[in-house]
């Protein structure tokens, strides 16, 4: 599978940019999707599962036109927006029944099999007889991925599955997408934490203001960050200036005062050592340091 986006671009009719000249190529896997609120992701995300318009450029799906070839494309498609809901009175199995009916599967007895196997893979089987609507938050995610792969479908996109989730719930969600996408599917996930891109996907990029800036491997980006990442010892009357001064990324009580980590290109007069950066890091980096040049260029 193969997704292929070319000079993408979206303009609202009060004039407002949502994507811009967007060149991308999206491969079989778990693909990340990358950016601040209001970077153009969940635009993206809506243009390719067809519910919604680009102004201009083209996208294809193993070489079939989105714009000409919607229908056949839809029936490739598993969608869990991030404001997904569902009939308040249905139960959980009823509310799986249901999308499958819209998902094609008019055999009865095949239906029910999906169902079945669907609540047993995201571990819903024991509450198929609850109402949806008394799911906990971490369940109706579940639940929304579950109504995604019903048909089996070939492209799975996920609109910021885990906000709202709690730690394990996270783990689980990512766990389950990482089995999935050992299949020949595509996986992705649009987000704004690092944490579900880091643990999870072999590629991504990263949406700013519309625009790509960047795209590659999560090992790359994070090369990016080599020798601009530092952990600072400060005293207290050090941590104040550190704040104003620097990104922060973390900051831990220590014996003498604050052991600080910062993202910078140098941190003349504070004593401190480089560090190894990870995805948070990388993405910190970019987004104060490259981007900031980037949008200013």
């Amino acid at each position: 599978m193969q997704i292929s986006i070319e000079n993408l671009n979206k303009v609202y009719p009060n004039g407002n940019w949502a994507l811009k000249d967007i060149n991308l190529e999206i491969p079989s896997g778990m693909f990340g999707l990358l950016g601040p609120n209001g970077a153009g992701k969940s635009t993206l995300m809506r243009i390719l599962v067809t519910l919604m318009k680009p102004s201009s450029g083209k996208v294809t799906v193993n070489h079939l036109d989105l714009m000409k070839n919607r229908r056949e494309i839809r029936s490739m498609l598993g969608y869990l927006p991030q404001d997904f809901r569902f009939f308040a009175k249905l139960k959980t199995w009823e509310f799986l029944d249901y999308t499958a009916r819209l998902a094609g599967m008019k055999n009865r007895s095949q239906r029910n099999q999906a169902v079945d196997r669907m609540l047993e893979e995201v571990g819903l089987f024991e509450a198929r007889d609850r109402n949806a609507n008394r799911l906990s938050g971490g369940m109706k995610r579940r639940l929304g991925i579950a109504q995604a792969l019903i048909n089996d479908p070939k492209i799975i996109i996920v609109d910021e599955p885990t906000t709202g989730l709690d730690p394990e719930e996270r783990i689980r969600f990512r766990n389950l997408l990482s089995t999935i996408s050992t299949r020949d599917v595509i996986i992705i996930l649009s987000t704004h934490i690092v944490g579900d891109i880091s643990s999870t996907c072999e590629n991504m990029a990263l949406l700013n203001r519309g625009k790509l800036a960047f795209a590659g491997s999560p090992e790359q980006l994070v090369k990016e960050a080599e020798g601009h990442v530092w952990l600072i010892k400060a005293t207290e009357r050090e941590y104040l200036e550190i704040n104003e001064k620097f990104p922060v990324i973390s900051t831990i009580p220590a014996e003498s005062g604050w052991e600080i980590q910062v993202v910078a290109d140098s941190i003349n007069g504070y004593y401190g050592h480089p560090i190894e950066p990870n995805l948070e890091h990388a993405y910190v980096y970019f987004m104060e340091n490259k981007l900031n040049q980037w949008t200013t260029a």
